[in-house]
């Protein structure tokens, strides 16, 4: 049983790791598309800021769910 478990665990995490980058980017979107609003007169540097957070946002979700997915094989 819980080698069945497991097994149907590991299935769901490689499924999730496969499409990862696909939910991330909806997830992305979805949020964008609630923020959308024209700003006017922003500097090179506030673009460049908002760069870098999208991008640090996008790592730190991948790396929450590779820690859940050594979780989950540790389990």
């Amino acid at each position: 049983m819980d080698d069945e478990l497991q097994e149907e665990i590991k299935k769901c995490l490689k499924i999730l790791e496969e499409n990862i980058d696909i939910l991330s980017n909806l997830e992305l979107d979805l949020e964008s598309q609630k923020e959308d609003e024209l700003t006017s007169d922003l500097n090179l540097h506030q673009l460049y800021d908002m760069t870098e957070d999208v991008a640090e946002s996008a790592k730190l979700k991948r790396a929450e769910f590779n820690l859940m997915r050594r979780k989950a094989e540790d389990a």
